[in-house]
């Protein structure tokens, strides 16, 4: 009969760490001060049940399903343009972030890659919004400018992680660095930026109906109207459309990505 080896014991710093991740974690619950008893009690849970029952049974009148679905149209537009903007982008600055062109450009290309990814879209939105106006066009701006930080810093960290004999091979042979880079690296990588730019998708179209909130356009530009003026079942279709729309772009995506081929990582 075969005798398992002794578990190791844990480390003294792993036992620290965990002391004081359970300290944070107690003192963050004391310092927020939330009142339990209350939140349980049965007047805030009749309280609760009153506010859920006020979105039922959603709005579903041929007029506003005609609004709700141009708002649709429009968040999966301000995503799908938003997301094109930043893989052009992001494409073009992991050349230099990947130190393809030298150090200098190296640096300089992760420096803005890192600033833009730094702020978030709801920032970037509100920003836009004082520079382009109020409407679909500021929402697609502060999606394209995020993601480019992402998907640059992602494309780069790809191109750094491929096997560059296939390249050399061919500037070795009288290729030109442009025709080498085209035909032996881009092929490798590019399955892993289209599937990387088709997850960043999925995201962006969920971000797309929250930017509405700061006047990004779409469906959340509609749910903040009519939860504003207190009309709850007209939101919950908002948010039925919302569900509907993430599920088939989350479906339509991973069909996506299957098709793909194999990308060296």
């Amino acid at each position: 009969m075969t005798t398992l080896p002794p578990r190791p014991p844990l480390c003294l710093r792993c036992w620290l760490a965990v002391a004081l991740i359970a300290a944070a974690v107690v003192a963050s619950f004391v310092y927020l001060g939330i009142d339990y008893g209350a939140l349980g009690s049965a007047e805030s849970l009749r309280l609760m049940g009153k506010f859920v029952a006020e979105f039922f049974p959603p709005d579903v009148s041929p007029e506003f399903l005609a609004k709700v679905g141009h708002g649709a149209l429009q968040t999966l537009a301000v995503s799908a343009l938003g997301t094109v903007l930043a893989a052009v982008a992001g494409a073009v600055l992991a050349l230099p972030a990947s130190g393809r062109i030298g150090g200098p450009l190296r640096h300089g290309a992760r420096f803005v890659l890192n600033f833009l990814r730094s702020v978030p879209e709801l920032v970037w939105a509100a920003l836009m919004v004082l520079a382009a106006g109020i409407g679909p066009f500021a929402g697609a701006l502060a999606l394209s400018l995020h993601t480019t930080g992402v998907l640059g810093r992602l494309f780069a960290e790809a191109l750094e992680n491929a096997p560059r004999e296939p390249e050399q091979a061919l500037a070795l042979s009288g290729a030109g660095p442009v025709a080498a880079f085209s035909y032996a690296s881009l092929p490798i990588v590019l399955p892993q930026w289209v599937a990387y730019t088709l997850y960043r998708w999925e995201m962006n179209i969920r971000m797309a109906a929250v930017l509405g909130f700061v006047g990004g356009g779409g469906l959340g530009q509609l749910l903040y109207f009519h939860l504003s003026i207190f009309q709850q079942q007209q939101a919950m279709t908002v948010l039925i459309a919302m569900f509907v729309l993430v599920t088939f772009v989350d479906l339509a995506s991973a069909c996506l990505r299957k098709g793909l081929g194999p990308a060296y990582a």
